[in-house]
């Protein structure tokens, strides 16, 4: 069987470590996972020319919205965030799962975070969609989505109202007005929530979904005020997780065969080159 991680760029994807490890655990000696440069252009032609050894896909953006057209079936959880990160293909069908909010909600569990009373997400984009959804599976039904141009966080908005949750929408300039806060989530690029730090320091626990370079300097503020701090990639992790158990039908997933394998591919990028 094969299964493959979509994007472009995509040769620095963590996604086919994590899945060859899982691989290697379970005993799927005959199943192979690669990396697969795509853009939105060639996403029709490539996935109609899939056979049937193809068990399944994952997907980076902008992929998640693309692939939607082309599928059977969505679940309910991909039509409400706006994007499938994970195509199973069963009996000739296709179909579009998202993990990314299971990885979320895991991993908050995973460093014992409680579910919030109250919440702010930085950034409008799509992890922030998925944000909010996991904030709505773990009870929340408000939340504040801060972003530079509100005017551009409509598809955000359009993913809080599906998802039964009130958002109220704040600029960065604002930012002190919605820090009252159990939990912040930030889905920003790796050095964009720098500038932040200091004002961000304060509030009890940090996700920030950048894995590399790690800490980065939002989160190191937070630990270093005693807050707890999760990065990006225990997301990472547990959306693959699910997606392994999703392609392979398997329950028994070795998941920390994966953390293992992940973390090692990260130390090795990282690692001055001798």
């Amino acid at each position: 069987m094969r299964a493959a991680v979509l994007g472009s760029p995509i040769v620095h994807s963590l996604s086919p470590h994590l899945h060859r490890a899982a691989y290697e655990g379970l005993g799927l000696h005959d199943w192979r996972y690669e990396a697969i440069e795509c853009d939105e252009a060639g996403l029709p032609g490539l996935i109609g020319g899939l056979g049937p050894e193809w068990a399944g896909l994952s997907l980076t953006m902008p992929l998640k919205r693309a692939v939607l057209p082309l599928l059977d079936t969505v679940s309910d959880l991909a039509v409400a965030v706006g994007g499938a990160n994970t195509v199973i293909f069963s009996d000739g069908a296709r179909h579009g799962e998202n993990t990314d909010v299971h990885g979320i909600v895991r991993a908050l569990a995973e460093a014992g975070v409680a579910p919030p009373r109250a919440a702010t997400v930085l950034g409008g984009g799509a992890t922030a969609a998925s944000a909010l959804a996991a904030l709505r599976e773990l009870g929340l039904r408000e939340a504040n989505l801060v972003v530079r141009d509100p005017d551009r966080a409509g598809e955000t908005a359009a993913v809080a109202e599906r998802l039964g949750t009130a958002l109220t929408v704040q600029t960065f300039d604002k930012l002190d007005t919605v820090l009252d806060v159990d939990l912040v989530v930030s889905t920003l690029p790796a050095g964009a929530a720098d500038g932040l730090a200091v004002l961000v320091a304060g509030v009890p626990a940090l996700f920030d979904v950048v894995y590399a370079p790690w800490p980065t300097r939002l989160a190191a503020a937070v630990a270093g005020r005693g807050g707890t701090v999760i990065g990006g990639f225990p997301m990472l992790l547990h959306q693959a997780v699910r997606q392994v158990e999703l392609m392979t039908g398997r329950s028994d997933v070795p998941v920390e065969a994966m953390r293992a394998a992940g973390k090692a591919e990260i130390v090795r990028r990282v690692a001055p080159e001798s």
